[in-house]
């Protein structure tokens, strides 16, 4: 395993905006699931569908305990690197990946912001090659701005020096 660490991390918000977020989520499931409880209590389905239900709500949270530790190992875990010929990423927590994305590749580049991430001034950067599409979470907007336009100039002086 390649453990050479990349020059550049993601921004030290991103495990407090990555917990909101999916804090959020499963709010939104808990909700979802004591409605069809009681809707399942109300009009008396099959004993199976409760059971179901039971392990869905088990999962969930599961899903919510894995939501607060998961953020805190990923922002240690995920780093990136620009040159002239490559964006490099590497991420994961269970699963380790090492992603090199050559410049002359990428198709366009882009950065987004939700809610949670504008509250924080974070934009994530989203790089789209012909075959598919990688992300760089969670930067503080100035340096996502920058990375952005340091990604288009390399990929478009590539382009033009082949």
């Amino acid at each position: 395993m390649n453990d050479i660490k990349l020059e550049h991390k993601l921004a030290a918000d991103m495990p407090k905006v990555r917990i909101i977020s999916e804090t959020i989520g499963n709010i939104i499931g808990f909700i979802v699931l004591a409605i069809l409880l009681g809707a399942d209590v109300y009009f008396e389905w099959p004993v199976w569908i409760g059971w179901i239900l039971y392990g869905l709500i088990v999962f969930t949270v599961l899903g919510t305990i894995w939501a607060f530790i998961e953020p805190k190992y990923l922002y240690r875990s995920w780093s990136y690197q620009i040159d002239e010929d490559y964006l490099q990423l590497t991420y994961g927590v269970l699963k380790r990946e090492w992603v090199t994305v050559p410049m002359t590749k990428i198709q366009s580049v882009s950065t987004s912001q939700g809610p949670i991430l504008r509250k924080y001034h974070l934009r994530t950067i989203k790089v789209e090659t012909m075959g598919s599409s990688h992300e760089i979470p969670a930067l503080d907007e100035p340096v996502a701005l920058e990375v952005r336009e340091k990604i288009a100039i390399s990929a478009k002086l590539k382009e033009v020096d082949e």
